[in-house]
C-alpha cells in the first residue's frame, strides 16, 4: 500500500513479522531522473516492496538511490535482494558514523549472532547478506539534489549515525526512527531500542529549524498538525 504526500513522494506500508505483526513505512521519492528509496524494509520483503513501488506507478526497475536512515536490521534488511534483482547500479548512501556497521567492519550495535541467524532462516540463501558497501557518506547539512531536494539532518541517539531526510518541496521530515506514531500521537524514539535516549532527545531540537507540515515515521507513518510545536514538546520531555 501507499500513502501519496506530494508529488513525487509517497510512503509505503509494509507488514513485518518481529515476533508480532508490524507495520513499517519506507519512503519513495522520484523526480525524471532519480527514483530514491529510503530505507529497505526485512529481509524476505522484497516481492511486496516491489509490488507497492509499482502500483504508485513508479517503476521498480528505475530506482537507482537507497538512502539509509541508519543500521538496523528493519531498515537495511532488504537491500541484498533489491541490489541483487536490479540490472544497473544502485547507490546506496548513509551518514558515515553508520558506515562501518553498514559495510561490516563493527557488529551491529542491536543484533546479535543468534537473533540475526534467527531471522534469516525463512529468508533465500541469495538474500542473506547483510554487509553492503556505501557508495556516498552523508553528513549533517547536506542538500542531495533529488525530488526538488533533500537535506540530510544528523539526528543522532537511535544509533550513532542515525539521520532524519526534509524533502524541501513538500515540507516533508522522514524522520526514521528519530520519532514513532502511536496511537494517532507523535512521540519520541523508543527506549527499548535507543541505546542513547539524552542524545536522541537533544537530537529533536535541532529539527525546530525547519517548517514541518507533514512527519513520516518508519514505526507509525504520517503525523500532521502542529508538528513544530510538538517536537518541540517532545525535545522538552512534555
Amino acid at each position: 500500500m501507499m500513502m501519496k504526500i506530494a508529488n513525487g513522494i509517497s510512503v509505503l506500508e509494509l507488514e513485518m513479522n518481529a515476533g508480532r505483526p508490524l507495520v513499517i513505512h519506507p519512503t519513495l521519492l522520484w523526480d525524471e531522473e532519480n527514483v530514491v528509496l529510503i530505507d529497505t524494509g526485512m529481509p524476505g520483503q522484497f516481492a511486496a516492496l516491489r509490488e507497492a513501488v509499482e502500483k504508485e506507478g513508479v517503476v521498480f526497475d528505475r530506482l537507482n538511490r537507497i538512502i539509509l536512515t541508519h543500521q538496523d536490521i528493519d531498515h537495511i534488511g532488504g537491500l541484498t535482494a533489491i541490489l541483487r534483482a536490479s540490472d544497473h547500479k544502485i547507490d546506496v548512501l548513509a551518514h558515515k558514523d553508520d558506515q562501518p556497521y553498514i559495510e561490516g567492519k563493527k557488529p551491529l550495535i542491536k543484533m546479535t549472532p543468534e537473533r540475526m541467524a534467527q531471522l534469516l532462516q525463512a529468508v533465500p540463501e541469495s538474500d542473506r547478506k547483510m554487509t553492503h558497501k556505501v557508495d556516498q557518506t552523508l553528513v549533517d547539512g547536506d542538500v542531495l539534489p533529488f525530488a526538488g531536494g533533500i537535506m540530510v539532518i544528523a539526528t543522532p541517539g537511535h544509533t550513532p549515525g542515525h539521520i532524519s531526510l526534509y524533502h524541501q518541496p513538500s515540507k516533508t521530515l522522514i524522520a526514521g526512527d528519530a520519532m514513532i506514531v502511536a496511537d494517532g500521537q507523535l512521540s519520541g524514539p523508543n527506549p527499548a531500542v535507543t541505546p542513547d535516549m539524552d542524545t536522541a532527545l537533544a537530537s529533536l531540537r535541532k529539527l525546530a529549524a525547519y517548517d514541518i507540515e507533514t512527519v513520516v515515521c518508519y514505526h507509525g507513518g504520517i503525523y500532521r498538525g502542529d508538528v513544530n510545536a510538538r517536537i518541540q514538546a517532545l525535545a522538552e520531555g512534555r
